[in-house]
């Protein structure tokens, strides 16, 4: 009798002599990438920085303020009121109603941020639009409605919330404090200067962008009291 063929038996061991030379040439770059990545890029990978964070994020201000027109900036005819304004909401913070009907500009049906997003004059309505703080939410009417009807369905005892006093320096002259949050409403610039704000909120210094340079969000409602203890 002949030897039996060794040919599949070379074949096999040809294979498993490549993976092993293979798992030799990876294993210390395996190794080297383990140990050269820091537990902070780890944790920055699998858990990314919260886009909640709306104080720390300004870009979106800065952005928005360079891109504003100097016509806006520097315009200062409006006739909107702060009671105009606070009518527009359900209470202090809560987005506004819609004031007015769609607009039609030559024939065409225009969307909210095409008029909202950069506060232009709008000559059908004869007025100028108040920017948008947050032009990147294109979605308007998941938050933003027009009113169907002046009256109630049903009676009810709802009390709105107070709207915050202006000023509430620390001390006569020094830079009031934010009295509302920072939450969809980053872009100081969006309420707060242009010839669609309202005219008590209206800043006298349209050109300094870095609003929170000096004005922080008051927090602290209560005064601090020291602990005998």
């Amino acid at each position: 009798m002949g030897k039996p063929d060794q040919k599949p038996d070379y074949k096999v061991g040809k294979l498993f002599f490549l993976f092993a030379v293979m798992g030799v040439i990876a294993l210390p770059i395996i190794i080297f990438q383990a140990f050269s990545v820091t537990t902070g890029e780890v944790l920055a990978t699998v858990n990314p920085p919260s886009v909640l964070d709306f104080d720390h994020n300004a870009g979106q201000l800065y952005q928005t303020y360079n891109r504003t027109t100097p016509a806006y900036m520097d315009g200062s005819s409006t006739a909107r009121t702060l009671e105009y304004y606070y009518s527009l909401r359900q209470y202090p913070g809560s987005p506004p109603f819609v004031p007015h009907d769609l607009v039609v500009e030559k024939g065409v049906e225009q969307t909210c941020i095409s008029c909202h997003e950069r506060g232009g004059f709008v000559e059908s309505m004869n007025r100028f639009t108040p920017v948008t703080p947050h032009p990147q939410q294109t979605y308007c009417g998941q938050c933003h409605m027009k009113t169907v009807t002046e009256t109630l369905f049903k009676e009810n005892d709802w009390v709105s919330v107070r709207p915050p006093k202006l000023g509430r320096s620390a001390l006569p002259g020094a830079p009031p404090p934010i009295v509302h949050a920072l939450q969809m409403r980053e872009n100081c610039i969006a309420c707060h200067v242009g010839p669609g704000t309202v005219v008590p909120i209206r800043v006298e210094h349209p050109m300094r962008g870095n609003c929170r340079q000096c004005h922080v969000p008051e927090e602290i409602k209560v005064l601090f009291t020291r602990n005998p203890m």
